[in-house]
């Protein structure tokens, strides 16, 4: 087929799997100007109409505006500038996209309500300059006058959410639930008294980061007694409840006596909230953190195993 071949626009609709009436519309804007008019009027199109209805075909189905696929045809702009700016369009339409996903998904799993859902749309949307301060004021909150505790960074740090710039649907599921939890009063008060009785357990030489190691001390004292079913108030528990009150007494600098066990009880009662427990899931599905094993069914026998042993 050499250069002189031109093509009516019943051909062109032909070779490009296109109605006349598009090639028409697409010549009229021209995106595609004709060759030149045949001796009846009729317009005529070179060789180049197919290839160029063709990139125009492929343009409008990735969603390109007929004013930017204009500009691509007479070479104003280069196709690589067009597909690079698209791209980045996308990935926004994507991102709230994967949000509206995540609230309908939850608004189902919940059976929530008109008000409820409205509340997870207006979370869910949030810039990260507002999900950022609304983690400020929920932590601010939890631990208000304790930023000059040796460990205040370091758990504010390992408490604080980070929502990718692409999120998975299931985090920006859990990003919702958590920014729930961060307005429930009771959960905030809970965990400011918790955190305020864990500042007091500092040892004498000014070691830090007392709660993860009294998890820890619990965790590691306490999964073998329940992995064989040791009831909390039998003599076989007595062994554990002694390893693990000598290793709270010797971190807090203070003798293993019947006052340190209510103290120990009573930090580790604190602990005993659903809601501390899934504020950690929800914080490693959003970080991408290894699931957190529940730390609820140690800290329980625990508390059952000192309260049995206090006169």
């Amino acid at each position: 087929m050499d250069g002189d071949t031109r093509y009516s626009i019943g051909d062109l609709a032909r070779r490009t799997g296109l109605t006349v009436k598009t090639v028409r519309f697409y010549s009229d804007e021209g995106i595609v100007p004709p060759a030149g008019r045949s001796p009846s009027g009729y317009r005529l199109y070179g060789t180049d109409a197919v290839a160029r209805l063709g990139l125009v075909r492929t343009l409008r189905e990735l969603g390109v505006d007929l004013a930017t696929i204009k500009r691509v045809v007479e070479r104003e702009v280069s196709l690589p500038e067009v597909a690079a700016a698209h791209a980045d369009a996308l990935d926004v339409q994507i991102r709230v996209l994967r949000l509206r996903r995540a609230v309908l998904t939850a608004v189902a799993k919940r059976g929530s309500t008109p008000e409820e859902l409205d509340l997870m749309h207006q979370l869910a949307k949030l810039s990260e300059a507002e999900r950022r301060r609304l983690v400020d004021d929920f932590l601010g909150s939890v631990f208000d006058g304790l930023r000059d505790h040796p460990a205040f960074a370091a758990v504010v740090r390992s408490m604080t959410p980070e929502l990718p710039d692409s999120p998975e649907a299931e985090q920006v599921e859990a990003w919702v639930e958590l920014a729930e939890l961060f307005q429930d009063s009771d959960f905030r008060s809970t965990m400011r008294g918790m955190a305020r009785d864990l500042a007091t357990d500092r040892a004498p030489d000014g070691t830090t980061g007392l709660p993860r190691i009294l998890a820890e001390a619990v965790r590691a004292q306490v999964t073998p007694a329940l992995t064989v079913g040791t009831d909390p108030a039998s003599p076989e528990a007595d062994l554990v409840v002694s390893a693990l009150t000598a290793h709270y007494a010797h971190i807090v600098g203070l003798p293993d006596d019947a006052a340190l066990r209510r103290r120990l009880a009573a930090r580790l009662e604190s602990m005993v909230d659903p809601r501390r427990d899934r504020y950690l899931q929800l914080l490693a599905v959003i970080n991408g953190w290894p699931a957190p094993e529940s730390l609820a069914p140690p800290l329980a026998w625990v508390v059952q195993a000192l309260r049995a042993r206090m006169p």
